[in-house]
């Protein structure tokens, strides 16, 4: 069964999934999601043996880890790393991920990573005069002590700070891609991975989102919605859950079997308080999208995505099309009140679409199972998660930028 789950990214040519899974990952965390976004999507990858350091951790995201991966071992432990004493629960960590943002558990980190020659991956989101963003940084005995003063939070022992669950979403992507960079293939990247945009106003208001595709990318972009404040979303696939989906679509654990759209809107709405519906369909040219406000693109066909293209143009609707592969992905938005090409025109589909059929026909199954591509968890989390900015940064004022990520 866990080949099963993780077939997708079995198939990676060079994937080492031993080295996940025979790793022992310490993680040290705040009183916030980034630590327990990290644990579940670790457990989803195929890590079993996790270390958590935390005063506080997400229930269900946890509940949610030890479902997707039932291999997993975790030791959940309640707390602050405020002393050295507490070193001894990291015995034997192959890598420390420190998600903390008190110096104190930072200094602590490094100074055990420096002795014991153990690679460390730091991750944090902050808000500073009027940015806000994250930065993502490994470190090996070695590196220039002067990099590393940027790294350790100003604050020695713990305090409130700003927690942001959609810039959380995108940094545990960011770390769990540098995580598994480290374990399977023994680099530790030179760069400090940085993301930032000007600080968002907070203005909130009521709005309708329809989310194409509840596979990996409507998943993490429901899940983000929710945590930018959307309640009122539709999701709309015709697709049933598959074994082989498990590794990145981290919420329809425990659905093998139910459709996907109906599996993703009851976690939304008994977890998170969301008021998610569900249409068992596909998206095709005579589909109403008069009653929502903003479309997202989480389709995997070219075809599909030149529909939703010309019928938010048509319809002068927002569209935040998402596309993801094992290592990059894009993020194109197309807002009707700056005009400019839609997502299926600056991305060339028309040409890559071969004739292509624009949907399957009324529930027809069209699942992930048919077409085995290889595929991974991160950079779904990390794509979604800019989606989800790109569109609050639009419906807070802000010009977003089309984004190309390249994990490597």
């Amino acid at each position: 069964m866990a080949d099963a789950r993780l077939d997708r990214q079995l198939r990676i040519p060079g994937w080492n999934q031993s080295a996940l899974g025979e790793a022992r990952v310490g993680v040290v965390g705040d009183a916030d999601r980034l630590a327990s976004l990290f644990v579940l999507s670790a457990a989803a990858l195929g890590v079993n043996n996790l270390v958590l350091l935390a005063p506080g951790a997400d229930g269900p995201l946890l509940e949610l880890a030890r479902r997707v991966n039932p291999e997993l071992r975790l030791a959940a432990l309640e707390g602050f790393y405020i002393h050295p004493i507490l070193d001894d629960l990291f015995t034997g960590a192959d890598v420390l991920v420190d998600l903390s943002r008190y110096g104190l558990a930072n200094k602590l980190v490094l100074e055990r990573a420096r002795q014991q020659d153990i690679p460390v991956i730091r991750a944090f989101g902050y808000e500073r005069d009027e940015e806000q963003g994250l930065r993502v940084f490994s470190y090996r005995r070695g590196r220039e002590w002067q990099e590393l003063e940027e790294m350790v939070w100003p604050v020695n022992l713990p305090a409130d700070h700003v927690d942001d669950g959609i810039l959380d979403m995108i940094g545990a992507g960011l770390a769990l891609e540098a995580t598994t960079d480290v374990l399977m293939r023994g680099r530790v990247s030179e760069a400090i991975v940085r993301f930032r945009r000007p600080r968002l106003k907070g203005t909130q208001r009521e709005v309708r989102a329809c989310v194409v595709g509840a596979g990996a990318l409507g998943n993490f972009v429901g899940l983000g919605l929710v945590y930018g404040g959307v309640r009122d979303i539709t999701f709309m696939d015709p697709d049933t859950v598959d074994v082989t989906n498990l590794n990145r679509q981290v919420l329809l654990a425990g659905g093998v079997g139910r459709s996907k759209a109906e599996v993703l809107s009851q976690r939304l709405n008994g977890w998170f308080g969301a008021r998610a519906r569900p249409q068992t369909v596909s998206f095709h040219r005579g589909t109403d999208i008069s009653p929502y406000e903003v479309v997202f693109d989480c389709v995997d066909n070219f075809a599909t995505r030149i529909v939703l293209s010309e019928k938010c143009r048509d319809e002068g609707k927002v569209l935040v099309s998402g596309g993801s592969g094992i290592e990059a992905g894009q993020v194109v938005v197309y807002d009707p009140a700056r005009g400019g090409g839609t997502p299926a025109e600056i991305l060339g589909l028309y040409a890559r679409s071969d004739g292509e059929e624009v949907a399957a026909p009324e529930g027809a199954r069209a699942a992930c199972a048919s077409r085995p591509e290889p595929s991974v968890i991160m950079v779904n989390q990390i794509i979604a998660g800019l989606m989800v900015d790109a569109w609050r940064r639009l419906a807070d004022g802000q010009e977003p930028e089309n984004i190309f990520y390249d994990a490597r």
